[in-house]
């Protein structure tokens, strides 16, 4: 019996394939990428969240004050606290102007972009208002606050009271940030539509470049209206999308600090708190620095718990699809 010759080995190693180890074999050499990782979020994200939770148990002064045992005391007042209830109630005007709105607004948007403005206008145009729209989105927090608190200033001094005093014909002194709780929290929630609205108009217009033009070609020559090809065909395919979009969205808006503290802050009589603002507050001013923990650990709570519920939503929604 004669042995393979070198050429007819590597002849057929070639057509083989090269060869991997098998699994199972040699796995700790894999693992120990994770450790520089795994060390990062635990000293950044987990250790933290453990540390605020445990403080929620105990009163703290703050600084080199002991902690003293609190019990459930700070979570007993935490549901009897009429401000952290309002802040709460806040939020659910918070998703309304950063979720609900953007997201049905970016779906039209989108579409309109898609499947009107792209069709007949060309590509160039709806890639343009595309990223007109994204503005906003990557304009600093910061400075888009300042935009609207100088847009929105009261007396004689703001532009929007200039331009309603020019509307008129009489003098218009608004004070929209802070003379009632209705104009206030809806600069707020202006500002936070017209920051938000750039992104669900992004990841749907993506969406949408996955879908086939030959299908509203197809349902167009059948008669299909816009919106009738709206609710047939874009809708049903982007989807995954809208819970991705409404599910990020929704973590920010239960997380939402920056608009009310520099439009509002908080004002006026404390009618614009939201959750993350209420516990900003009451670890820098407050004398018990477990409330705060226990403000910030019930806002976690409250997004892991919308993250798991969204989840679970989606995987229902793919396995009935399927």
């Amino acid at each position: 019996m004669t042995s393979p010759t070198p050429t007819k080995t590597k002849r057929r190693a070639s057509i083989d394939g090269p060869r991997f180890p098998e699994r199972g074999r040699n796995t700790l050499g894999y693992w120990l990428y994770f450790i520089p990782g795994a060390i990062l979020v635990s000293a950044i994200i987990l250790y933290p969240i453990a540390r605020n939770f445990r403080l929620s148990f105990y009163h703290w002064r703050g600084g080199r004050a002991e902690e003293s045992f609190a019990g459930l005391d700070n979570w007993v007042r935490l549901f009897s606290d009429t401000e952290f209830l309002q802040s709460f109630k806040n939020i659910i005007l918070v998703i309304l102007a950063m979720v609900i709105v953007p997201t049905l607004l970016g779906l039209v948007v989108a579409a309109l972009l898609f499947d009107v403005v792209g069709r007949r206008f060309g590509t160039k145009l709806s890639s343009f208002l595309r990223a007109t729209y994204y503005l906003p989105q990557i304009l600093p927090i910061a400075v888009a606050g300042v935009m609207f608190s100088w847009i929105l200033k009261p007396n004689q001094d703001g532009v929007l009271n200039q331009f309603l005093s020019f509307l008129t014909g009489s003098a218009v002194e608004i004070n929209w940030l802070g003379g009632s709780y209705g104009t206030a929290m809806g600069a707020v929630m202006v500002l936070m539509v017209w920051i938000q609205i750039g992104y669900p108009v992004v990841i749907f217009m993506a969406a949408l470049q996955r879908v086939d033009p030959q299908l509203y070609e197809a349902s167009e020559l059948d008669g299909a209206n816009w919106f009738q090809r709206f609710r047939a065909i874009t809708l049903p395919m982007i989807r995954p999308e809208v819970f991705v979009v409404a599910l990020t969205t929704t973590i920010a808006a239960l997380k939402v600090f920056a608009p009310v503290f520099i439009l509002t802050s908080g004002g006026p009589t404390k009618s614009t708190y939201v959750p993350s603002y209420y516990a900003y507050i009451e670890f820098i001013k407050g004398t018990d620095k477990g409330y705060a923990a226990t403000i910030a650990s019930a806002i976690t709570i409250l997004v892991v718990l919308v993250a798991i519920a969204f989840i679970v939503v989606q995987n229902r929604a793919e396995r009935k699809d399927a």
